[in-house]
């Protein structure tokens, strides 16, 4: 077979690979077999590298291992494609012949009748779990060994040698002269710990992928993501960051279990409108959804026309019209048929649809979507997609890589670009910069970090701000910035360009927060996130405590010049604090904290740091008087802050007590003056006598004032920081008398506010008392008027104004209607829980109690 055909990195790939798998001629195979590694970006043509390097070494049999069917089929095709010659048959069910066009069995017996043992070339094609039964089993039967294995998504099989995937290594069990290991992502294992086995310890053999493996052989030829986005040969990607705060889901997460069908319902409502925006916004036309559970995919291609359907009502000019949103799902258990149908339905630029009228309807798509479980994450040929979406990044970081190469496959010369849509779920409150800390940006950095691994240089740049800010111009070298006197002489160079365009989000960041986000959430995991902690703590005792002790303030982020994003030292060693006191801080990382002279104790430290959260609150919300639930930066400033509002009571307590001459011992205890004063200079009105949400509507009314609006005299008028500020101005005014003088004082000169008129006053409700009252004249009134009280159970009787009557009913001036027949019934039944007063009251109007007794009298 010529080079015809084949790209410059293929024949580089080629040649490499022959240098491993040749053999000088008389020198003998060694009992190993040879072996070699491709490592390579997905969508960079090893299938097509594999079928040539047969070609050249002339191997007549061949096996080729695919983990799954879907594969399987696609495989054999491009082995033809490639010019392979000879008979070709599958080591897979049966179901698979009519898609790959070759006889298929897993009877051991019969795959040996196939193959045979003569000199005609012929080419095995199995899936690696057939491997392990039904090549194995040819072999025991007597099939001699292939001239070469190809092992294509070779990672599966690294691990636990001794799973039933790990045969294809074994020698003894599928024997081959040469194995060629092909993958886009290299699993590297550590030594693994022994076994337990038949109650003994037992040592377990690693497959592992090391750049010179004695199960893998060797690394013959590498080509990493970078290096194939930058000769073309995938589409460069851009990492689409789409934040959802979905109310719905809020609320159904507030149940508390994030796992019930309400809350997955709910995530998957929001991850189907914030998909179908950013198809919308970012021209995405055919996206790849991957789930993790059927269920979930299923419904997400279920609901995605009709989100699109009502997103389009809202707004036509933006989003897409529903009759040209395709949507469809996979899962593994599908049937060839089934994938080759919507995957065609899928690479198709157009929509085909009843009419209504026995007839089809075309039109032109502008977004098809595919949501997938267990199926195209690996191998599958899929040019056509433009886009990936994470609903669900459960898996490794190596299926990862795999889930993003499907939308970097592109024909040559394309020039696409490949997008990969993560979902930010945002928490209620919460911010989009707090990336540092947030639960619903998790995923991102899963993805970025997985990206790290095979796009190390463009990833790590991420980390640079001046990336995010546009301060570096990735067109400008070194040389032009000293000329412009832009960057002194032997500055650092600036990262490189296709990293200033790799993340793109739908709410604005500060690039500072995204370049500390990938520092320490992508490239600095827990245990580096440790090491740094670690070192700027030594770094702080040596050159800013005085006293050699670790004390260091709860907002303290080291310099600059330390670090070059600097680092929260100070939230970094509360949390070691917290750890300490649950007792799951590391025994040898107590130890080196304690080296450095730290102080545990909880007290030493909790007020400093609940002051820097309070002056940063108060900052925010213009005063000091946050509710109990308050939190600044993970700090509970709210309950620290009412804490406080009880010692300095307390404080005042003991001063009155020591006025009184009360013995040593007997006054309470409360807040230091210094504390006190501390507290003062960031709001005098911090611990007020009165209740503290009191005076808290107060300083927001202040305030609301004071920015130019008027005093709210109804409910829901005006609602500040979650305060309804009109419903307590009404409570004020109608409780006035309620008051304190100084209270009183306070709304009639900050506000301008009065008491209530008694016209304004709402009409009080009746206590039991006045209903009681009211009752009895209703039942005065009838027996007045009958000579008796044998009341119909429907009556009803008007009362008249008098005691006991506030208001009007059915537009006639004090006359109130009472259910006195209902009211009798219930009296009767409770008869033995009434007083004796009440007992005489109806006694003396010939009060029968018993129902049969009424009855009679009722019927005279």
């Amino acid at each position: 077979m010529s080079n015809d055909g084949l790209r410059p990195h293929q024949i580089e790939a080629i040649d490499a690979v022959l240098r491993y798998l040749q053999l000088p001629a008389g020198s003998p195979v060694p009992p190993e077999g040879l072996r070699c590694q491709v490592i390579a970006a997905t969508a960079s043509g090893k299938t097509r590298i594999a079928a040539v390097v047969a070609q050249r070494l002339h191997a007549r049999r061949v096996l080729v291992l695919v983990p799954t069917v879907d594969l399987l089929a696609q495989m054999a095709a491009e082995w033809r494609r490639a010019g392979r010659a000879g008979a070709m048959v599958g080591a897979c069910e049966s179901r698979v012949a009519a898609s790959s066009g070759m006889p298929c069995t897993t009877d051991a017996a019969e795959l040996l009748s196939w193959v045979g043992d003569g000199e005609d070339m012929v080419t095995v094609f199995s899936t690696y779990a057939t491997a392990s039964m039904a090549v194995q089993g040819a072999h025991k039967l007597g099939m001699g060994a292939f001239d070469l294995i190809v092992a294509d998504e070779a990672h599966r099989t690294s691990g636990d040698a001794e799973k039933s995937w790990g045969a294809v290594h074994d020698q003894a069990k599928i024997p081959a002269v040469r194995r060629l290991y092909m993958t886009a992502t290299a699993r590297v294992w550590e030594a693994a710990e022994d076994a337990r086995k038949g109650g003994r310890e037992v040592p377990r053999l690693i497959a592992s992928m090391d750049p010179n493996s004695p199960m893998f052989g060797p690394v013959a030829w590498k080509l990493t993501l970078a290096q194939a986005i930058s000769r073309g040969l995938v589409a460069p990607y851009q990492v689409i960051c789409v934040d959802i705060s979905d109310p719905e889901l809020h609320a159904a997460q507030a149940g508390g279990d994030r796992g019930s069908d309400l809350v997955r319902g709910a995530r998957l409502a929001a991850l189907q409108a914030g998909l179908v925006t950013a198809a919308a916004d970012e021209n995405l036309r055919k996206t790849l959804a991957f789930h993790s559970r059927v269920a979930e995919a299923e419904a997400m291609s279920e609901g995605i026309p009709a989100v699109a359907a009502r997103l389009h009502a809202q707004d036509p000019k933006r989003y897409h019209a529903p009759e040209r949103v395709w949507a469809s799902w996979l899962y593994g258990e599908h049937k060839p048929g089934r994938r080759k149908v919507t995957l065609d339905d899928f690479a198709s630029d157009v929509i085909t649809v009843p009419d209504g009228k026995g007839g089809m309807v075309i039109h032109p798509a502008m977004l098809k979507v595919i949501s997938s479980v267990k199926v195209l994450g690996e191998g599958v040929d899929t040019k056509h997609c433009d886009s990936v979406a994470f609903c669900d990044a459960r898996g490794s970081m190596v299926d990862i890589v795999q889930m993003v190469g499907r939308a970097l496959r592109m024909q040559p010369g394309e020039g696409k670009v490949a997008s990969l849509v993560v979902p930010v779920f945002l928490a209620p409150g919460e911010s989009p910069d707090d990336m540092l800390t947030s639960r619903g940006a998790e995923t991102l950095a899963k993805v970025l970090g997985a990206l790290r691994a095979h796009d190390t240089d463009v990833i790590e740049a991420l980390a640079d701000p001046r990336v995010r800010s546009g301060s570096w111009e990735p067109g400008e070298s070194e040389d032009d910035r000293e000329a412009e006197g832009l960057e002194e002489p032997g500055a650092a160079k600036g990262p490189s360009a296709p990293a200033q365009g790799l993340l793109k989000f739908s709410t604005p960041r500060d690039p500072a927060e995204v370049a500390r986000f990938v520092a320490l959430r992508v490239l600095h995991p827990e245990t580096d996130y440790w090491r740094s902690g670690l070192a700027a703590a030594v770094r702080y005792v040596k050159e800013v405590a005085k006293d050699g002790v670790l004390r260091v303030p709860y907002d303290y982020v080291t310099p600059e010049d330390w670090t070059p994003d600097g680092f929260p030292l100070g939230t970094w060693l509360r949390n070691q604090r917290t750890d300490y006191r649950a007792g799951t801080l590391a025994s040898e990382r107590v130890r080196e904290l304690e080296k450095l002279g730290v102080v545990w104790s909880h007290q030493d430290h909790a007020f400093e740091e609940g002051l820097t959260a309070a002056r940063h609150w108060a900052a925010e919300h213009g005063h000091l008087l946050p509710p109990a639930t308050a939190v600044w930066d993970g700090y509970p400033v709210g309950t620290w802050a009412k804490n406080l509002r009880t010692a300095a009571r307390l404080a005042d307590a003991r001063a009155e007590q020591l006025e009184a001459g009360l013995p040593e011992g007997t006054q309470t205890g409360g807040l230091s003056a210094e504390r006190r004063a501390a507290l003062d200079e960031i709001d005098p009105g911090w611990s007020p006598v009165w209740d503290a949400g009191w005076q808290r509507c107060l300083r927001l009314a202040q305030n609301h004032l004071a920015n130019g609006g008027t005093v709210p005299l109804e409910a829901g008028e005006v609602v500040v920081q979650g305060e309804d500020l009109g419903r307590w101005v009404q409570g004020c005014r109608y409780g006035w008398d309620a008051l304190q003088p100084a209270q009183q004082w306070l709304l009639e000169n900050a506000l301008g506010l009065e008491p209530a008129g008694e016209d304004e006053r709402p009409v009080k409700r009746r206590t039991q008392d006045d209903k009681w009252t009211l009752n009895l004249r209703a039942a005065q009134q009838f027996h007045t008027r009958e000579g008796h009280l044998g009341v119909p159970r429907k009556h009803v009787e008007h009362v008249g104004p008098g005691e006991g009557l506030r208001g009007a009913q059915n537009g006639t001036e004090g006359v109130v209607e009472v259910k006195l027949g209902m009211w009798l019934d219930n009296v009767r039944k409770r008869a033995d829980k009434l007083n004796a007063e009440r007992r005489a009251e109806l006694d003396k109007l010939g009060m029968r109690w018993t129902t049969t007794a009424r009855a009679g009298r009722a019927t005279r």
